[in-house]
Order: structure tokens, then C-alpha cells, then sequence
């Protein structure tokens, strides 16, 4: 049975008809015959949602306890075993109950497409776990439950639920989404005009780049060349001088004009040399369009215009934008230049930009000899001038007579000029050619290829001499120029490859990119075995369809080392280009083994923070722990001992203590249970709106009731957070701030509202803390100043800022007026949350210490 097929309905806010699509999805699946089932839909008390379900097979859930609450979830096993043809599965990014088979929703779906269930589900653009910070730089709100974009990626069907904010606020207004007492809080809030917009836009971009990729895949796998203009994309092509920022700036102004437009900037190196381009000005402009939201390429090509048109065409571009000529006016008998060759081969599907600048005109820096070999044009005409212009000057001078060294004077000049045209072998015709024509009609006998006079004999020989030995420097010096400007190009890439390295990119797959990019391949993967026999296995791969068995199977092949190869895939290279490539293959090598030395390093270090943690943990075991029991012990062999009668004032001390040294331990007890759930990232809160007066005074049980004074007005709003956790981390700021108050000062619980959130503060007037300690307190087993052995293994503090930040909140210390210490707990107050009218467990990354 193969996988089945994943169907997303996204939405840019709660609200917008997600579940409704869904649902009307599902009936007319039903309609048409197919089994269809609900695995798992809230329809959150919306009228009309709810009414969407009557006619759909309703598969049971199941019931889980949590923290004294029943709660339900999917039922995974249940959905397997009725095997539907369709299971419909509500809020991908919902996180499941502690206790579940799996810790995410979208983990559960994926079970079902493995068994070949297709999935329709549903997800909200905030919840993509990429977006999670511009999400919250626009909402003010961090999205606790995330889906991982990849999961949404490999969706077979995206499908956009779209509403305007006006639409969706006026819903909301009519009672559509949330209760009546929610709504104007929530309007207010998460729901104004400027928030539901930028959500909005969110959405519509990332679909529109979703659906890009689509169109590149089909256009690569139908070999689509022709540009399909679905949306602006921009290239600019730069020389490396100065005038390029000018044409980044140009082509971001034309991007802005249309929806969605997208700056590609390009710098082709080639090996006939292009302008002299400065290394420091190709850095500013890459700075430059990345800043200005584009991107930078850079590309080896032999013919400038070709590569350019290539590149635009490969990226499915809609424009170019390059700059007027800088060529001198005598320049442009060498050629048209790269402008007017991309705007005459271009054809009708792409529009190119002439961008004038300040260097117009003002000559480039090689103007004649470009550093190149001969192009196949310039062959053509050395071996027109070389064959052509011996007759043609023949034919001149049988009307005029110059004597024999004038005219041998001229024929030399023709074969220079054939020299310098077309490079050796068109000389070499022209010197062959030319002499014997100078044999024939100047040289007594005419008209007679024999020589009579010794001397001339010697003239054309002379005459010969110099033309090869003309021909051959040209040749030469064109072969050596190359030569340089292939080292150039190369020295150019590598250049970047270096400071790819100083800049610390060690994305295996950016490189492999880049890789594929220079070198205009389809595909490039690195592929590795562990012997010689063993099979090669993908380390990483870039582009359509890579090559992932054999390396000797692709059309490049460059080994790394003797278990290692890089597969390119696309076209065979030159030998030239191989050199270039060697180094690519070795960088990709260390940057793989840079990856895995750093998760083994990463690895390291949570075993060495184990490892500090049980070595303080037997610690604090040693003693902290002993004392109590000892005590408990003493005081329960003296009640039993018949050696002594004890009173029964006596006995009531004695089981005093035996309750003190309980309570100690089950406190100490407690503490390394939660800092070990806080170290292994097993903290799930359960988020509820709570008033704080609710639990703060379930939370001072450990202290003498006249030791705090409570000040928590009955108007702060409520605050998004787990009731149990939320105790406990008040219960040890308590208990601490009552451990270093004076005995005759009380420890004051103050509550305030500050925008969207609640501070609440405990303060006391004990010695307090200097302020580069203030950090070192919230570190597992520490005690600050001379606290005793015996008060504590010096986890309380560390135990209350971990359970603050799992529930989104902050801890910190700050000084008391008048000395003291204040400890500063934010939470998050729930009018900015409106959306929190369930259980949110919050995810696995946000559960973790300081």
C-alpha cells in the first residue's frame, strides 16, 4: 500500500472557514462514494460548524486524565484499524495531551499517511514554526503550538481559505467565532484591522512562494524553457563596477510596482574575460540586494550574453535590467556589447532595462585585448582578412605600381591584421597566400612562380619569417591572456568559497547550490559510503531528480577522499573546470564533518550538563537529604524505645519533628523531581485562564501565615498559565524571600497589569543580592552567601524561572528600595490571547530551564 495524500486548508487567522472548507470537502467526497471519516474536528460551539458534521461517520476519541482533568485526542489506533479511504483531521499544529501516542497532531497524521490513509487537515499561517517570530513581532503574541514548514511543504494539496478583515471582524462581531464576553477583547487585541492584514499578506506570500515551487518543478521536469511570466522576477546583471548599485536600486523600485517581485542579482565570471571587477565593490553589492530583499548569484559562463539569457530563462525570470555600455564610441568595432546582444536575442518574452549611470561611456578596463581566446566571430574574420584580403590587395595594386618593398610591406600588414583577427593559422594562411602571390605578379619573372634576382629570394623569405613569427606572438600572447582570465574566474570563485568559510556558512546544502549554480548543473548531490564494498548513501542533494546510487552513473563525477564523491548531474564539464570543482567537493566535505563534529559537540554537552547535574544531585543527596531522614529516624526510635516513659508534651515534639523532617523531604524531594522533568524537557504545562488570586494563596501553605502580606486587586485581568506550575514556582519564591527576611518584616506578594501582561512581584528585606550574582541564583544547586547545608539543595529558584518560561513567563531579580530583593514573575495576561479557550499544552522546545 502506498502513502497517502495530505490535503491542507490554510488560513491566515482563526475564523476564516477552515473547518467549514473541510467539511463541505468531506460531504462531497461522501457524495461521490468515497469512505470518509472524522477522525478528529472541534467545532469550538460555532452553530454552523457543528452542523457540518451531522451526515459524517464520527470516529471516537479518546479520553485521557491530566493533572485531575479528563481530556480527549484523537484516537490514533482506532483510526487505524477502521482504515478509511479519508480521515479528516482538525488543527495540524494542535499539541496532544502528555499521555498520547505521539507529543504533536501532525505527528499522528503522519502515522495515517504512512498507512495510506489520505489526511485532510487543517492549519493557520501563525502556527508554521518558521513565521513564529514574525508572527509575534506583528501580534505581540508567541505561538506556543508550531508545525514544522516542511510537514506543510510535502503537502500534496494546499488550498488557501481566504476572508477579508473587515469580513472576518464583522463575524466576530455576530458572535461567529468567539463567546460574547470574548469578543470585544479579542477585536480589540489579536483581531484589529492592522494584525488580521499583515496575517493576511503572511498567508498570500507564502502560498504564492508554495506555488512557485510547483511551477519550477514542472517547468524542470516537462523541460519547460520557455518564460511563463507568473509573477515580476527581476535579474540585474553586474560587471562588478561601480554603476551596479545603481541597477539593484532600479530593478527594486520596478519589484515594488508589482505583486510579489523578486530581485535576482547576477555576476558571470567567464573565462574570456570580462571587465576588471573589484572583488570589494561585487561584496557591497551583494550586501546591498540582500538587504534590499533579493539575492545574489554568481555564474561562470564563456559567452556573457548566452549565460545571462540562460540564467534568466532557468530562473524564470520577466526582466533584466543592465547598464548603459561604458564603452568609448571607437570601442564598438569590437562589438555590439552585452547590452544590445540581450536585448536583440532576448525575444518576446523577456524585457530588458538599458539603465543609464555616471559611468557611461567612460571606457572600460580592458577595451581591446579582453584577456580571452578568440570567439568563433573574430576566427571567421582572421581567415576572411587572411585569405580575402591577399587577393583584394593584389588586385589594387595591378592598377598602381609601388615596387617590390612597398608591396611586400603592404602584404605584411595584411597578415598582421589576419594575426590579430583570427590568431595563428589564419597568419599563416595569409604569409603562405600572400607570398606566393608577391612570387607571381611582382617578382621578375612575372607571371611566373620562379624568383630570378637572389636578392628577392631573401625578400620573401624575410617577408615569411616575420609573418609567422607576427602570427605566432599574437597566438600566443591570446593563449596566454586566457589562461589569466581563467585563473581569474577561478581565483574569483574560490574567493567567495574562502569567505563563505570566514563567514561561517556551514549549510551543506547552500553550498551544493552554489555548486550547481557555477556550474549550471540540474542536480548536485554528495554521496559517501563506509568501505569500498558497502553502498554509497545520500549525505545531501540540490536540484531535481539527483543522482543518489552511483557516482560513476552522473555525468561528473569528483571523488573526496576515498569513501566520498560529489555527483553532478546535467552536462559533462571541461577538464578546465575541474580544478574548480575539487575545491567545492573538498569544502563540501569539511562542511559535513563540521555538521556532525558540531552535533557531536552539542551531544557532548548535554552529557557533560548530565553529568554536572547527578554529581550535584549525589551531592546534595549526601546530606540535604540525610538530615532529614536522620532526623525522622531519631525521633521515631525514641517514641519506640521502652527505655524512657515519655510525656506526652514530649511525644507531641517528637512527632513534630518527625512532620518537619517529612515536609522537608518531600519539599527537597519534589525540587530535584522537577529540575530533572526541566533538564530532560518533559514539562507540559497545561494553559488555562486563571485569576491569580486563585492560586497565590494555595501557593503560601508553606509558610507562617504571618509572613506575607498579599496585595492582588481583584480587577487584574487573567493570565494564560498552568495552575499546578504556577504554584509551585510561587510557593519557592515565597519560601525563599521568607528564609532571608528579618524575622519582623513581612514578605510582600504584590500583583500589577502592564499592557499585556501581569507582573507579579515577592519582596523582601533580607541582605539581598550584588548584582553579578543575580544571574548565578537561578543556576541549579546554588546557594547564595553562607547559606547552611541542610536549608535546601539550592534548586528552588531554579525550579521557579523553569517553570515560568515553560509557561511563556520570565523570572528575574531586581533590587528592593531600601534594600532586599525583589523577585520579578511576568506572565502573560490573557485579553491578548483571545484564542486560549482550550487546553494548549505548550511545545517541547519552549519547555525547557534557563
Amino acid at each position: 500500500m502506498g502513502r497517502g495524500k495530505l490535503r491542507i486548508y490554510l488560513g491566515a487567522a482563526p475564523g476564516v472557514g477552515k473547518t467549514y472548507a473541510m467539511l463541505s470537502e468531506a460531504h462531497r467526497r461522501v457524495e461521490r462514494g468515497t469512505d470518509c471519516v472524522v477522525a478528529f474536528v472541534e467545532h469550538h460551539n460555532r452553530a454552523r460548524t457543528e452542523v457540518m458534521l451531522h451526515g459524517l461517520e464520527q470516529l471516537p476519541r479518546r479520553e485521557l486524565a491530566y493533572r485531575g482533568s479528563l481530556f480527549t485526542e484523537m484516537d490514533v489506533d482506532a483510526v487505524l484499524e477502521r482504515a478509511p479511504a479519508v480521515a479528516l483531521v482538525d488543527e495540524l499544529a494542535h499539541t496532544n495531551v502528555p499521555g498520547s501516542r505521539n507529543a504533536k497532531r501532525w505527528q499522528d497524521v503522519e502515522e495515517l499517511l504512512a498507512a495510506g490513509i489520505d489526511v485532510v487537515s487543517t492549519v493557520n499561517i501563525q502556527h508554521l514554526e518558521s513565521l513564529g517570530d514574525v508572527v509575534e513581532s506583528i501580534t505581540g503574541v508567541r505561538q506556543r503550538e508550531t508545525v514544522p514548514d516542511e510537514v506543510v511543504r510535502r503537502a500534496d494539496q494546499i488550498e488557501l481559505v481566504d476572508m477579508s478583515p473587515q469580513a472576518l471582524r464583522r463575524r466576530m462581531a455576530h458572535g461567529n467565532i468567539y463567546k460574547s464576553d470574548k469578543v470585544d477583547a479579542a477585536l480589540s487585541n489579536y483581531f484589529r484591522p492592522g494584525n488580521l492584514t499583515a496575517l493576511r499578506e503572511l498567508a498570500l506570500l507564502w502560498v504564492a512562494d508554495r506555488v512557485d515551487e510547483y511551477l519550477t518543478e514542472y517547468r524542470t521536469d516537462h523541460r519547460v524553457s520557455k518564460i511563463w511570466g507568473s509573477r515580476e522576477r527581476i535579474v540585474v546583471g553586474l560587471t562588478g563596477g561601480p554603476e551596479g548599485r545603481t541597477l539593484i536600486r532600479r530593478a527594486a523600485r520596478l519589484a515594488e510596482k508589482g505583486a510579489g517581485g523578486e530581485v535576482m542579482a547576477v555576476y558571470i565570471a567567464r573565462s574570456d574575460g570580462l571587465t576588471s571587477a573589484s572583488p570589494k565593490e561585487l561584496a557591497v553589492q551583494r550586501t546591498l540586494v540582500e538587504d534590499l530583499g533579493g539575492t545574489f548569484h554568481h555564474v561562470v559562463g564563456d559567452d556573457i550574453p548566452a549565460s545571462l539569457l540562460d540564467f534568466a530563462r532557468g530562473v524564470n525570470a520577466t526582466q533584466i535590467v543592465l547598464g548603459s555600455s561604458r564603452r568609448k564610441t571607437w570601442q564598438y568595432v569590437f562589438g555590439p556589447g552585452v547590452g544590445a546582444t540581450v536585448a536583440r536575442e532576448s525575444g518576446s518574452d523577456l524585457d530588458v532595462h538599458i539603465v543609464t549611470h555616471d559611468e557611461v561611456a567612460k571606457g572600460r578596463g580592458l577595451p581591446v585585448a579582453r584577456g580571452a581566446r578568440l570567439g568563433r566571430s573574430r576566427i571567421i574574420w582572421g581567415w576572411i582578412v587572411g585569405v580575402g584580403g591577399p587577393v583584394v590587395l593584389a588586385l589594387l595594386l595591378n592598377t598602381v605600381d609601388l615596387g617590390l618593398a612597398n608591396d611586400m610591406l603592404l602584404f605584411l600588414t595584411v597578415t598582421v591584421a589576419a594575426a590579430l583577427l583570427g590568431g595563428l593559422y589564419p597568419a599563416l594562411a595569409s604569409a603562405a597566400f600572400g607570398s606566393l602571390l608577391l612570387n607571381y605578379y611582382y617578382t621578375p619573372p612575372l607571371h611566373r612562380l620562379t624568383i630570378a634576382d637572389p636578392k628577392n629570394i631573401v625578400a620573401i623569405a624575410i617577408f615569411v619569417g616575420v609573418a609567422v613569427s607576427v602570427a605566432s606572438v599574437v597566438d600566443l600572447a591570446a593563449r596566454r591572456t586566457h589562461q589569466a582570465a581563467r585563473l581569474r574566474a577561478e581565483s574569483e570563485i574560490l574567493s567567495f568559497l574562502a569567505g563563505s568559510v570566514l563567514r561561517g556558512e556551514t549549510s551543506l546544502e547552500a553550498l551544493l547550490e552554489r555548486v550547481r549554480e557555477t556550474f549550471g548543473m540540474e542536480s548536485v548531490a554528495l554521496l559517501e559510503r563506509e568501505s569500498d564494498v558497502a553502498p554509497w548513501t545520500c549525505a545531501g542533494s540540490v536540484g531535481p531528480r539527483p543522482l543518489v546510487e552511483r557516482p560513476e552513473d552522473a555525468d561528473v563525477d569528483m571523488p573526496v577522499g576515498d569513501h566520498m564523491a560529489l555527483a553532478l548531474s546535467g552536462r559533462v564539464l571541461p577538464a578546465s573546470d575541474r580544478r574548480v570543482l575539487a575545491a567545492f567537493a573538498a569544502q563540501a566535505a569539511v562542511v559535513l564533518d563540521r555538521q556532525r563534529l558540531q552535533h557531536e559537540a552539542d551531544q557532548a554537552k548535554e552529557l557533560a550538563e548530565g553529568n554536572r547535574i547527578r554529581t550535584a544531585l549525589l551531592a546534595a543527596v549526601s546530606h540535604d537529604l540525610r538530615t532529614p531522614l536522620a532526623g525522622i529516624k531519631a525521633a521515631v526510635s525514641s517514641l519506640r524505645s521502652d527505655d524512657v516513659a515519655w510525656s506526652e508534651e514530649d511525644q507531641a515534639e517528637l512527632l513534630e519533628g518527625i512532620e518537619d523532617g517529612a515536609d522537608r523531604l518531600d519539599h527537597l524531594v519534589g525540587n530535584l523531581l522537577d529540575m530533572s522533568r526541566l533538564q530532560t524537557g518533559t514539562v507540559t504545562p497545561l494553559i488555562r485562564e486563571i485569576d491569580l488570586d486563585e492560586v497565590v494563596p494555595m501557593a503560601l501553605g508553606g509558610v507562617p501565615e504571618d509572613s506575607v502580606e498579599l496585595e492582588i486587586p481583584e480587577s487584574l485581568p487573567m493570565v494564560a498559565v498552568d495552575a499546578g506550575l504556577l504554584e509551585r514556582a510561587v510557593a519557592n519564591l515565597v519560601e525563599n524571600a521568607v528564609k532571608y527576611s528579618p524575622a519582623d518584616e513581612l514578605v510582600l506578594v504584590a500583583a500589577s497589569a502592564m499592557a499585556d501582561r501581569v507582573e507579579m512581584r515577592v519582596v523582601d528585606r533580607g541582605p539581598g543580592v550584588p548584582d553579578e550574582a543575580k544571574d548565578r541564583i537561578f543556576a541549579p544547586f546554588q546557594r547564595y552567601g553562607d547559606a547552611p547545608r541542610g536549608t535546601g539543595v539550592g534548586l528552588g529558584l531554579a525550579v521557579a524561572r523553569g517553570f515560568a518560561e515553560a509557561m511563556g513567563g520570565t523570572l528575574n531579580a531586581e533590587d528592593t528600595p531600601g534594600g532586599g530583593l525583589t523577585m520579578v514573575l511576568t506572565l502573560q495576561a490573557v485579553h491578548s490571547r483571545p484564542d486560549l479557550n482550550t487546553a494548549v499544552p505548550a511545545p517541547a522546545a519552549e519547555r525547557q530551564a534557563s
